[in-house]
């Protein structure tokens, strides 16, 4: 293991930083291009935009939490840091592909690793028509938007929003509305994992809504598609006694 390249990189907080001088003061520190695996010190927010940055590069990363919640985050620690890693389980997530058509003609894409969402704009709801796989499932849904979850990210915002936990390697994606006004009693589907959903909004111009992918913004869509992008799967690296099988498992028990 020790023959491995790694690249510590950290969020800028304070935390981080001390953590930062005092990880390359103890091991070999390479640049990012150079590594085998990164190692992050940060919070959910900091890890997701490495795993960004590492789409399609495989390049895993191994996050030490020095932010708050560190969901996606392994306890921060100095020492073995080598045994941890070569000990580690390695989770693959597969990303979201969003394409989206603005209401001036524009085409825009961006990726998810947690989720893809839809969410108005204005005082006033969204009219949102939803297809999967070109069949229409739900006509018109009023509401202040909707959103598609991977297992990765299901228990991020859309718990929030109400969604289900998903399993990792359920195979499935969760389709979650956000506030709906109609239909009311509507509490979303678990679609296929391999499945593309589209949405068509409604009354753009009157009721404008904006897509995001984890943090990109995309505002004034007239239509979204998301679907998996297998070919950018990243690699994401946990303690064998944490590992986020068990983190998920256990959300759903959580009071």
């Amino acid at each position: 293991m020790k023959d491995k390249k790694l690249a510590f990189v950290g969020s800028g907080s304070p935390k981080a930083v001390e953590a930062l001088e005092m990880l390359t003061k103890r091991y070999p520190n390479v640049p990012v291009e150079e590594a085998d695996i990164v190692v992050a010190l940060g919070g959910d927010g900091f890890v997701l935009h490495c795993l960004h940055e590492s789409m399609g590069k495989n390049r895993p990363i191994f996050g030490m939490n020095r932010g708050s919640v560190g969901f996606l985050m392994n306890e921060y620690a100095e020492d073995d840091l080598y045994e941890r890693i070569a000990q580690a389980e390695a989770v693959e997530f597969v990303p979201l592909r969003l394409h989206a058509n603005s209401i001036n003609g524009e085409s825009s894409e961006a990726l998810a690793i947690n989720e893809v969402s839809l969410l108005r704009e204005t005082r006033q709801a969204s009219k949102i028509r939803i297809l999967v796989d070109g069949v229409e499932r739900m006509p018109e849904m009023i509401c202040d938007g909707v959103l598609v979850a991977t297992p990765a990210g299901s228990t991020a915002y859309n718990l929030s929003a109400h969604g289900p936990i998903v399993p990792l390697g359920s195979g499935v994606l969760a389709l979650t509305p956000i506030s709906a006004f109609r239909p009311r009693r509507w509490r979303g589907a678990l679609l296929p994992h391999n499945a593309t959903v589209r949405f068509e909004v409604l009354e753009p111009a009157k009721r404008p809504v904006s897509a995001v992918a984890d943090g990109t913004e995309i505002r004034d869509v007239a239509n979204v598609e998301v679907s998996e992008a297998p070919e950018l799967a990243v690699t994401i690296l946990f303690d064998q006694e944490h590992g986020l099988e068990e983190r998920i498992l256990k959300e759903q028990f959580a009071s």
